[in-house]
């Protein structure tokens, strides 16, 4: 049963988005260094060997974690596959900014998502909320310009981006969902190393489709060593542990309204580490998203 918001728990999930507000502007400052997929696939790998001394009894033959394959392999598809590999790839277009400006839509998602695929009714106020926080999202995807949505002129990382936040929000719902006691239970470090294990099968395909597909070359230095390290231990285990605690104890929908705080951090580190000054449309994109999640999660 999910339990009221309180303090810590408000805490907890205000650490990730600043995480990934930062993982975002680290995607933008290496992407000239190494392609995406393959960006994502490395900082797996990496979290992986993090995580290896902390929990890799559950590796083991007869783990609990073989007999939940299919739930594992689905939230590393979605969680750690898609929406990472995606994320980097929308960078390559975009900026941080706008990419987490339109992520910020990932509460509505899940509203839509709960509603059809777990059969969570959304009432009036949330599906009022819903639209405005769409109208939000098209003041980005048009840059501040309604006529551009007639000549339907997206940037690639547009749509990229909004793919991520769809898959992004399957797997908060499938995450939520009750699981048998065992081990991955007990141990957040063996629930996560299980979902990276999958999720690196996934993302290695993805990689290797990059290196057969396009000219793909890595340009190995500290500030790519540097980058990894930090998007490995900060984006990757760190919020996603956070994440995945908090959403335990408030569900999906309280907990995905917190997304909308990664915007906030964008644009200050995008203003300190890459120059990148917001624009108005910016600030009234934020307004009208984080305006909708409140009337979304009114009574």
């Amino acid at each position: 049963m999910n339990q009221r918001l309180t303090p810590a728990t408000a805490l907890l999930l205000t650490l990730p988005p600043l995480l990934w507000a930062g993982n975002a502007v680290v995607g933008r400052l290496v992407h000239t260094l190494i392609p995406p997929m393959t960006l994502n696939f490395l900082r797996w790998t990496l979290a992986f060997a993090i995580l290896l001394p902390l929990a890799w009894q559950v590796l083991r033959p007869g783990s609990s974690m073989w007999a939940q394959w299919k739930r594992l392999s689905m939230l590393g598809l979605l969680g750690i596959g898609c929406y990472n590999s995606l994320q980097y790839l929308a960078l390559q277009t975009s900026t941080p900014l706008n990419v987490t400006l339109v992520a910020s839509s990932i509460p509505v998602w899940m509203l839509v998502v709960g509603a059809v695929f777990f059969g969570k009714p959304v009432s009036r106020q949330q599906a009022a909320g819903a639209l405005l926080s769409v109208a939000g999202v098209l003041v980005v995807l048009s840059r501040g310009q309604w006529s551009l949505l007639l000549e339907v002129r997206l940037v690639p990382g547009d749509i990229y981006v909004l793919l991520a936040t769809l898959a992004w929000a399957f797997y908060s719902w499938l995450l939520a969902q009750p699981m048998e006691p065992s081990e991955l239970r007990s141990s957040w470090a063996a629930f996560l190393i299980a979902q990276v294990l999958f999720g690196l099968g996934w993302s290695g395909l993805f990689a290797a489709g990059e290196w057969a597909l396009v000219d793909a070359r890595i340009q190995w230095g500290w500030p790519l060593a540097a980058a990894l390290l930090y998007i490995a231990i900060g984006p990757a285990i760190m919020a996603y542990r956070c994440w995945g605690l908090g959403m335990q104890r408030v569900g999906p929908a309280i907990a995905g309204f917190f997304t909308n705080l990664t915007p906030l951090f964008a644009a200050l580190l995008s203003a300190a580490f890459l120059g990148e000054l917001p624009h108005l449309y910016h600030g009234l994109a934020f307004l009208m998203i984080v305006g909708g999640i409140v009337v979304s999660s009114r009574l």
